[in-house]
């Protein structure tokens, strides 16, 4: 087939676009847009972010070192480019968007509460690579919705619908097309095959320009979304992710605040080389009820 060649240039799409929330030791906050960012090492738990330098939350992430990525979904994509467009020096993010600030149980930057899930960082290394400094980073704790665990335990995050960012665009994800491992797995072994063409309970068809998901949802003073944009080939399938867990849970009881009780975890990553890490004992945050968290000592 044909093709033409472009001069060099970032083309590595889709990407998770995430909403980076950190904070400086004087107890200054923010949060801010990012799509430059990644998984870099399994053990220990290891991301990146890359920043620009003039970004308004730089200079909170050199001081205090810390942050939290939080995952967004497609009720939350108008927000989140909201907090890409606008900079904190002149609004409160939080306040303009509609997002709600919760103790994080590691980190002095605070997570979304509307995020799905919380990665509550802390830098190891800085690096200077032209119109953006990378941000190598180590996973202290995983902040997950008990509502996207199954009845074992098992994450889905496909039940909160993500979104991607690609080329200037935002996207939810399309039709399942197969479980890890599917291309390599006997006929009538466990788990769906490729081609299924299933899609998630309920949900109507969206291939080709569909609406937004984020039309009709507002958050804080941003106006609803009235345009269209276009989506992958159906819903998502309410699948389970391919890296199950194995989860013991412990019940805690409700705290003298009347606040809900936690679920205390202990996981183990199938095929992962990485050790065991027990979650925290009892409340250690404040809005937080219905979620889990998996954090390192």
């Amino acid at each position: 087939m044909a093709k033409v060649s472009w001069k060099p240039g970032n083309m590595l799409y889709p990407v998770p676009a995430v909403l980076v929330s950190t904070a400086d030791r004087g107890g200054r906050d923010n949060l801010f847009t990012v799509a430059w960012t990644g998984t870099v090492c399994t053990n220990p738990p290891m991301l990146s972010i890359s920043v620009r330098p003039e970004r308004f939350s730089y200079r909170m992430l050199e001081d205090s070192g810390e942050f939290v990525v939080n995952l967004t979904t497609e009720a939350m994509a108008r927000a989140v480019d909201f907090c890409g467009v606008r900079s904190g020096r002149d609004m409160d993010k939080w306040k303009a968007s509609g997002l709600t600030r919760e103790k994080s149980a590691k980190v002095i930057a605070p997570r979304v509460l509307e995020s799905p899930v919380n990665i509550e960082c802390r830098v190891v290394r800085k690096e200077a690579l032209g119109s953006h400094d990378l941000f190598l980073a180590e996973v202290l704790a995983v902040d997950v919705e008990e509502k996207l665990l199954d009845d074992k335990g098992r994450l889905c995050l496909d039940r909160a619908k993500p979104v991607v960012y690609s080329h200037g665009e935002y996207y939810g994800l399309g039709e399942l097309l197969g479980t890890f491992g599917y291309s390599v797995r006997k006929p009538g072994g466990a788990g769906k095959q490729a081609g299924t063409g299933k899609t998630a309970a309920g949900a109507g068809k969206r291939a080709g320009a569909g609406k937004a998901a984020a039309a009709g949802q507002t958050a804080g003073g941003i106006r609803k979304d009235s345009g269209k944009r276009t989506g992958y080939a159906g819903h998502q399938a309410e699948k389970c992710d391919p890296d199950r867990h194995a989860v013991g849970r412990q019940e805690h009881r409700r705290g003298a605040s009347g606040e809900a009780a936690r679920v205390s975890v202990h996981r183990r990553r199938s095929g992962d080389p990485g050790k065991d890490r027990k979650a925290p004992q009892g409340d250690h945050r404040g809005k937080g009820a219905g979620r889990v968290s998996r954090r390192r000592k």
